[in-house]
């Protein structure tokens, strides 16, 4: 069993078995992958190739059938729902393809919502909530409903919800496959920046080669299996690398 990770997100060796009606599907096969602080780290796939599978089991949402994940230093691969759900808590800020907003809430109440959760105090982070409402561009419409929003505007409603905690990690599922795309190059901006200016780094699994290419590494998912011999880093990544790289494994 290896020891705890000093990265701040280490999977070793995750399978991930579904069964129904009698059949077994494996959906990851001996994954491992780390995360270090600060970094941005894209998980490149097409749709079915474990991709949301991978995120739920790296965050706690859901569990391995083998393997170990330590998440801030906690093994949470094998822990109860409740361990989980505290570790998640107070390590993990998220960011879905459908915004998941609270329809009866403003922007700001959304966005404050974590920090009730977590039985802090609101009035007590008004300034930084504001700021990091302003660093989104969403100070002109923080009291409007999200049924009014743009889906540009709802999706950094949910880029702030997921920051506002504090989390050392944000964990980015699809995050513009509802947007149009300049929305979409918007939101990647703003999680290229959560590093550097939120201390959060990022994990975005994708299947877009645009939004891949804003990782310091780009990993690839096919059937289940991440190659580490085929992932792709350096200072000139871009899309046309992870076009190529796609065209190579044929996914």
């Amino acid at each position: 069993m290896p020891a705890p990770s000093p990265q701040l997100l280490l999977a070793d060796r995750i399978h991930r078995v579904h069964r129904s009606d009698g059949s077994e599907i494996e959906v990851l096969k001996g994954v491992s992958l780390e995360l270090a602080r600060g970094e941005f780290v894209t998980v490149m796939g097409p749709s079915g190739s474990g991709k949301s599978t991978l995120l739920h089991i790296l965050s706690g949402l859901d569990l391995p059938t083998s393997g170990e994940v330590f998440l801030a230093g906690r093994e949470i691969g094998r822990a109860d729902e409740a361990t989980r759900t505290r570790v998640r808590r107070e390590n993990v800020g998220f960011v879905f393809q459908f915004f998941n907003l609270i329809p009866d809430l403003t922007v700001e109440e959304n966005v404050i919502l974590p920090l009730l959760i977590a039985r802090r105090d609101p009035k007590r982070e008004e300034d930084r909530v504001r700021r990091l409402l302003d660093a989104l561009g969403l100070a002109p419409v923080r009291t409007r409903l999200p049924h009014t929003l743009s889906g540009g505007e709802m999706q950094r409603t949910s880029v702030a919800r997921a920051l506002v905690a504090e989390p050392p990690i944000v964990f980015a599922d699809e995050p513009t496959g509802n947007l149009s795309t300049k929305a979409g190059e918007e939101i990647i901006a703003i999680l290229r920046r959560a590093p550097r200016e939120f201390a959060a780094s990022v994990l975005l699994v994708t299947h877009n080669p645009r939004d891949a290419a804003a990782g310091d590494r780009v990993l690839f998912l096919k059937d289940g299996v991440l190659d580490p011999r085929f992932a792709l880093k350096g200072p000139d990544l871009d899309a046309s690398h992870v076009f190529r790289r796609l065209e190579e494994l044929g996914i």
